[in-house]
């Protein structure tokens, strides 16, 4: 699942990038996003649990809260730069989840899921590297800023999901913090481009996007919370760097952007980036 997600996610960016592109703010697409997941995830409500009381519902609502802060860095992050240089930054939460865990859950983790998050920043170090002669370099640092705040956001959440869902069971805590998503998001609509979203493609764009990213949302959150490890999972779930790179590439040749003019040498950057990340996932794998 977390591979799928890794590639439902740089889709549903995608997307999401041709949209802002048009116009359509990150906070248009944080809503749709946001009322797509309090949708699907009401779903895991059948699998039943523990409901938490009126003096637990704090823990839901501080996950909740999280969980938009990273979607908001997201969809700022691909509203000033361009996916092939967000979508490799964000795997820079690796490294957070394994040190999250060991400060806060009390993980103790095996020497392999270390060597494999170093490797995997290496490698998105080296898929980073080649980003810098596309924008301008103040543009690429607020890209960078913005993914790296997402970044520490989910790391957080998926730490937390881990710690709190075995109280509650995963039919009980991830359905209701998802429903905190949704009605939280509800903050945004003074901001929502209800002009904009009559254009067929736009509104295609972001409903799609949206969906898609709830989707590989629900990959990672259902896997964490109920087999736990979050570090192993973010691993694999960074291959999406390599996906946004390869996607948005040949997605560009085809069709236009800022990703088509990347010379010989950076795409073998990139290649050697994706190694390492590789490795990584396969070192994780077999650890377990």
């Amino acid at each position: 699942m977390p591979l799928m997600a890794s590639i439902l996610f740089v889709l549903g960016l995608l997307l999401l990038k041709r949209a802002t592109t048009a116009g359509i703010s990150p906070w248009t697409v944080t809503f749709v996003a946001n009322q797509w997941a309090g949708l699907i995830f009401s779903a895991l409500w059948f699998l039943g649990g523990n409901t938490p009381t009126l003096q637990q519902l704090w823990q839901p609502a501080v996950i909740a809260l999280l969980y938009i802060g990273g979607q908001v860095g997201t969809f700022v992050a691909i509203t000033h730069g361009d996916v092939s240089i967000a979508a490799p930054m964000f795997g820079v939460k690796v490294i957070m989840v394994a040190v999250l865990l060991t400060i806060i859950g009390g993980v103790s983790l095996p020497l392999a899921i270390w060597i494999a998050a170093g490797l995997a920043t290496a490698g998105i170090a080296l898929v980073q590297w080649t980003g810098t002669g596309l924008g301008k370099n103040r543009l690429l640092g607020f890209t960078i800023a913005a993914a790296m705040a997402a970044s520490t956001c989910f790391s957080f959440f998926d730490v937390l999901v881990q710690r709190w869902s075995p109280e509650f069971g995963v039919g009980r805590l991830v359905p209701i913090m998802f429903w905190f998503v949704a009605v939280f998001s509800i903050g945004f609509a003074p901001w929502i481009q209800r002009q904009k979203l009559r254009d067929p493609q736009l509104r295609k764009a972001v409903l799609g996007g949206g969906l898609l990213i709830a989707m590989q949302a629900f990959c990672i959150v259902f896997t964490i919370s109920n087999f736990g490890d979050a570090a192993a999972v973010n691993v694999v779930y960074s291959m999406r760097g390599i996906w946004g790179v390869s996607l948005a590439w040949l997605i560009a040749r085809r069709f236009g952007g800022a990703e088509a003019d990347l010379g010989r040498s950076k795409m073998l950057t990139r290649l050697a980036g994706a190694t390492l990340i590789t490795i990584a996932v396969v070192l994780a794998v077999l650890s377990r």
